[in-house]
């Protein structure tokens, strides 16, 4: 049974982890298995949104044991090409072209944080716990951080990376690192509500408003980030969705993408 399961349903995307006996604990062969199939969802015509989901009790606990057992011997070059790879497999769902969603059913541990961070949004259940537990095996969350720190904040990191503290769901809301906390009956309905506002928007101004945010975020307010903000409003604008928007919107009609074909 394979690790990662795709399902495309309309304008969605659904990849689930499905190893619930290993806690959705990753390896080298899920990590390839990730990278695809967000690599595929991204460039799949008529894909509007992806949502990242996972079978059984947890949601994803880290590493597998197995796989941390053969890293044990891997020599240094080894260790670097493994960790690129995870290193890829992030960048590929953080920079996926359609908007992504993490649905947090359950736990989330150490590289498990790096999938939730690397979606551009997240709802967890109520029960969910969180932790970045590197320190305890005498490692740091170095690969996944450039995503957990911008999720969580550096404050923050300061903190849970050097304590390995769990935190729980309320936490984790507040601290930003998820946008939304409820029951597990509410979990779908959550998510469903996300994904009708996500397909209801213009998927070009969708996919350049994530790439605005990731242009963005943390840089200095200088020349060149006013020049680029410039240029990308003047881009849009002169697309042909974005003059179809407007010209809608004055009209008081529904813009194309949502009257659909004939």
């Amino acid at each position: 049974m394979t690790s990662v399961q795709t399902a495309y349903d309309g304008a969605v995307a659904r990849i689930t982890l499905a190893q619930p006996d290993l806690r959705n604990a990753f390896n080298d062969e899920t990590i390839a298995a990730l990278t695809d199939a967000f690599a595929q969802a991204g460039s799949r015509d008529g894909v509007r949104a992806v949502v990242l989901a996972a079978q059984g009790t947890a949601f994803c606990a880290g590493a597998d044991l197995n796989w941390m057992r053969r890293m044990a011997d891997y020599t240094r070059e080894e260790n670097v090409a493994d960790a690129g790879a995870l290193a890829e497999m992030l960048r590929t769902i953080y920079e996926c072209p359609k908007p992504t969603i993490a649905r947090v059913q359950g736990d989330v541990y150490a590289g498990g944080m790096g999938l939730v961070a690397a979606c551009d949004m997240a709802v967890a259940v109520d029960t969910a716990g969180f932790c970045l537990s590197e320190v305890k095996l005498g490692l740091i969350p170095a690969t996944i951080s450039p995503y957990v720190i911008r999720a969580m904040g550096a404050r923050a990191a300061h903190r849970y990376f050097l304590t390995a503290e769990r935190f729980g769901a309320a936490e984790a809301l507040h601290l930003g690192f998820v946008h939304a906390v409820v029951e597990f009956e509410q979990l779908d309905d959550t998510v469903d509500a996300w994904l009708k506002a996500l397909t209801s928007a213009s998927p070009a101004a969708v996919r350049a408003c994530k790439r605005l945010v990731q242009d963005v975020a943390g840089r200095d307010i200088d020349a060149a980030l006013i020049a680029a903000t410039v240029q990308g409003i003047a881009d849009i604008r002169a697309s042909d969705e974005g003059r179809e928007g407007v010209q809608a919107f004055l009209q008081k009609r529904k813009p194309s993408w949502l009257v659909g074909p004939g």
